[in-house]
């Protein structure tokens, strides 16, 4: 609970023909981490000559590209089975989400697997790959007509077959958009270049351009075109249209109706290609995803003429199942090396947590952090602890608890059951619920005072010494006493940790010295207080005072001092917990008041707005506060507690595994 679990690298050897079997067991049980064995090599003079690094299976290239087109066609598929799904649909995913029926496959070696993947793949593409055709003429079609039914809205004002605007044999014809101003100054400029040419103009339905069109013999085009680039022209080029831009228009509208009418037939089909083959895909990019991580494993590996050498990290309690698997899957041509981690030279070690199944989804809250030192204090069990209290603190809301605990459940009940990182989303909130449903009922916060100013009635679970708005001094003792409680307690945990590495000077000059600084005041406060102590508390306070003033300077040099304001603004930095609370139960206050005033003042519409800004301002004030709690529990944990202890680690256990959630090995 405390610690990371033990782990031990396990170094195992096996003949070629026995490695695929070997990587198989290994990778459905996900008891290891495979490391990449040539930086043990390069340490290790004696192996290096005797093995060469392996390479990844022939394979890979292949199940790479099926895996790619298979990832293209279950996109497609699964748009396919989307479209069209609404609000209510996308809310019932999060709310309750088709659970994946996994799919009985057999276990083929990867030749064979491969084969099977083409056929079926083979199959579904004969489908797509006419339904995709036809969306891709369709779409160009569409693209076609819009492209001519906006030069037909630009030239809605000629009354002419657009086809005679294209360029003949000789003459060439020029066509834009051109401010009305510059008209006339146009038309003088291109006179001048020849007699050759027509010009005329139409006016734009904006009224504030229009459209020319200039008429010449080809050799003079290219002198047009630079003339009228002088001034702010905009050429439109006539495509491959005939009829007048009303015929056009008319036509597009008309056809582009049809042409929606046939994708939707052709959607149609694809769906139900979709219905028939999307499980299916979708397990095949299962397996694909599975075949391709084996056959790039032994790039990890190292070999020699006929064995394979692979090395991983494994918990200590697992070892044994391991070689027993390794025994099996190799017929018991295989050999085993433990490699122990020696004392601190724990860096570099992979982390599995161990925690229990109530402090098991704070560890998301820790790992957003940073993963744990192998073999440093874990502390996840704290912040399971700590976080839904210190959220429920921030909040004191019995109502706003409830309706935090509820979302917990909707997705521990919904998005939990495909997602680990939902599941435990959940969880923290159905906790830290709990929390701000308890302490608002204790200190009197149910929809701010809406018991007593609107329903006309006082909480029976209110203790009167914690009431927040009569008696906040009391609230903000708590809150620093707890701050004080909680970074002690992340003193003992920093200094355990120094005291493991060997760092004593700085468990003195970072943690212990403020065990002796708090003694210090304690005595000083108690000879001040209690004259039975008297002058030998204030003397033995003055002295832990400055031997605590000197272990700092000692450790940290003279800046050593500036510690002591660290160390009382961390304390002080609890006192956020008592605004937090006030600030959640005052803002509801003023909503109560508002509405209630609202009822009172407004004759008829007054209940209407009254209810109105009930419900809206404490939406509002829920979801802020709510942010607020979640932000401030976390910044208590991270920055006032973790500073005092925190060892980081390089990364987490992340097993060879494979993923089983669409697929099952047959028995």
């Amino acid at each position: 609970m405390f610690k990371t679990a033990r782990m031990r690298k396990i170094r195992i050897v096996t003949l070629e023909k026995y490695v695929a079997p070997t990587v198989d067991a290994l990778h459905e049980s996900g008891l290891v981490q495979v490391s990449d064995i040539s930086e043990s090599i390069q340490q290790d003079p004696e192996l290096a000559e005797l093995v060469t690094p392996a390479k990844a299976t022939p394979y890979t290239g292949k199940l790479s590209s099926l895996l790619m087109k298979t990832n293209g066609i279950s996109e497609l598929l699964g748009d396919s089975l989307s479209e069209g799904h609404g609000l209510k649909d996308t809310l019932m995913s999060f709310i309750s989400p088709d659970m994946p029926v996994q799919k009985e496959v057999e276990a083929l070696d990867t030749e064979e697997f491969i084969k099977k993947a083409e056929d079926t793949l083979a199959q579904v593409e004969s489908k797509t790959s006419v339904i995709e055709g036809k969306l891709a003429a369709l779409d160009a079609e569409t693209s076609e007509l819009k492209s001519n039914k906006s030069l037909a809205n630009h030239l809605s004002n000629f009354d002419m077959d657009l086809a005679l605007l294209k360029d003949s044999k000789y003459t060439s014809t020029t066509v834009g958009r051109i401010n009305a101003e510059s008209s006339s100054e146009i038309k003088k400029e291109l006179s001048n270049l020849t007699d050759e040419l027509e010009v005329f103009t139409v006016p734009m339905d904006d009224k504030e351009g229009e459209i020319i069109t200039v008429v010449t013999l080809k050799e003079f085009s290219d002198d047009v075109y630079s003339t009228l680039r002088k001034f702010d022209f905009e050429r439109i080029e006539i495509g491959d249209v005939e009829g007048t831009p009303q015929h056009i228009i008319s036509s597009a509208d008309s056809r582009l109706s049809t042409i929606e009418s046939e994708r939707a037939a052709v959607k149609t089909e694809l769906r139900a290609v979709a219905d028939q083959w999307d499980d299916e895909i979708l397990a095949l990019k299962e397996q694909l995803e599975n075949e391709k991580e084996k056959n790039e494993i032994l790039s990890s590996f190292v070999q020699t003429k006929d064995a394979y050498v692979l090395e991983a990290w494994v918990p200590v309690k697992d070892t044994e199942k391991v070689e027993q698997l390794v025994e099996k899957s190799s017929d018991g041509h295989c050999a085993f090396e433990t490699i122990e981690v020696e004392g601190t030279d724990d860096e570099n070690v992979p982390i599995l947590q161990q925690n229990g199944w109530y402090s098991k989804p704070f560890e998301y809250l820790v790992d957003m952090y940073s993963p744990v030192r192998y073999n440093a204090i874990d502390p996840t069990i704290f912040v399971a602890i700590t976080f839904p209290f210190f959220f429920g603190f921030c909040l004191t809301d019995a109502v706003y608890g409830l309706v935090v605990s509820a979302i917990g459940v909707v997705l521990l009940r919904g998005l939990g059951k495909v997602k680990e990182s939902m599941h435990s989303f959940g969880w923290i909130l159905i906790w830290s619920g709990l929390w701000a449903f308890i302490l608002g009922m204790i200190t009197n916060g149910f929809i701010g005072d809406f018991p007593e100013r609107i329903a006309g009635f006082r909480l029976p679970t209110v203790f009167a010494p914690v009431e927040a708005f009569k008696h906040p001094e009391t609230i903000l003792i708590i809150a620093i006493a707890i701050g004080l409680l909680y970074v002690n307690i992340g003193f003992i945990l920093g200094a355990i940790n120094n005291l493991r590495y060997g760092r004593k000077k700085e468990a003195l000059g970072s943690q212990i010295c403020w065990f002796v600084f708090e003694a210090g005041i304690i005595l000083l406060a108690l000879g001040f207080m209690m004259p039975a102590i008297g002058m030998i508390g204030m003397a033995l306070g003055g002295v832990l005072l400055i031997a605590a003033i000197g272990i700092l300077i000692w450790a940290n040099g003279a800046f050593g001092l500036m510690d002591i304001f660290g160390f009382m603004g961390d304390v002080l930095s609890f006192a956020r917990l008592l605004a937090l609370c006030l600030a959640t139960g005052g803002i509801a206050m003023t909503v109560n008041i508002l509405a209630q005033m609202l009822n009172n003042m407004v004759p008829f519409a007054g209940i209407v707005l009254a209810i109105f800004v009930f419900i809206f301002g404490h939406i509002a004030n829920f979801a802020f506060q709510v942010l607020g709690a979640f932000i401030n529990a976390l910044r208590l944990n991270y920055v006032e507690f973790f500073a005092q202890f925190f060892e980081e680690g390089k990364g987490k256990f992340d097993a060879f595994k494979a993923k089983r959630t669409f697929t099952k090995i047959k028995n």
